[in-house]
């Protein structure tokens, strides 16, 4: 299992930014990555000056989807497609609920606070990938590539997070097979100098000054 982490922080550290969408509650979705979203959700609601009533209702709700989507998730009597099907009619008649409970006012609200976010995500998207070109002296054609490698391994690992069929060893293996191949791959677009400075970064973001285990500052966007 380690030398899996160690093989996704490489990727973490070669990918500067990826926006993939999880789903709600799902148990792959990594623990940072709620967190950071649960954060950004109580800022936004905080905003919206909600009645007690409201809060009230937004929690019953909330309530009533996580019991949905457990149950769904424990239903292994369809199939992949009905699956992804019921989910996503989940979500949908979830956010019609939701909106229901807020005014037309908080609802611009609400939305100017999400494009707002969402540029800023952006903006710092740019700002890492700058300072991983600039930290490893990558070419444009390296950039490139790595880009290119990066929706790759985004695509392949969402479907295998989301492939029903799978057990979760079978996806521990598939993943591992990925992180093998992207690894292969890494070598081909970076030279030995880069290899070893990614190396060194990896090292000084996964441990502090003192030590003590932290995250890479690229991980968090994965």
């Amino acid at each position: 299992m380690k030398k899996i982490i160690g093989l996704f922080l490489l990727v973490a550290i070669a990918v500067v930014s990826v926006n993939a969408q999880e789903i709600p509650e799902r148990k792959s979705e990594k623990p940072h990555m709620m967190h950071k979203k649960r954060h950004h959700h109580r800022m936004d609601m905080k905003e919206l000056n909600l009645t007690e009533d409201q809060k009230t209702q937004f929690k019953a709700q909330r309530e009533s989807f996580k019991k949905q989507m457990d149950e769904l998730k424990k239903n292994e009597n369809i199939t992949v497609k009905e699956w992804k099907s019921k989910m996503e009619a989940l979500k949908k008649e979830n956010k019609e609920k939701m909106d229901g409970i807020l005014t037309a006012e908080q609802k611009a609200r609400l939305e100017k606070s999400k494009a707002e976010q969402k540029e800023k995500m952006k903006e710092m998207g740019k700002e890492r990938a700058e300072k991983m070109k600039k930290e490893l002296g990558l070419s444009d054609e390296q950039s490139a590539k790595l880009e290119a490698n990066r929706k790759e391994i985004g695509e392949k690992m969402k479907s295998i997070r989301e492939d029903k069929a799978l057990s979760e060893e079978q996806k521990k293996e598939k993943i591992k097979e990925v992180m093998e191949g992207n690894k292969e791959k890494m070598k081909e677009i970076l030279t030995e100098e880069q290899q070893k400075k990614m190396k060194e970064m990896r090292h000084k973001g996964h441990h502090g000054p003192k030590g003590e285990k932290k995250e890479p500052e690229a991980a968090k966007t994965i």
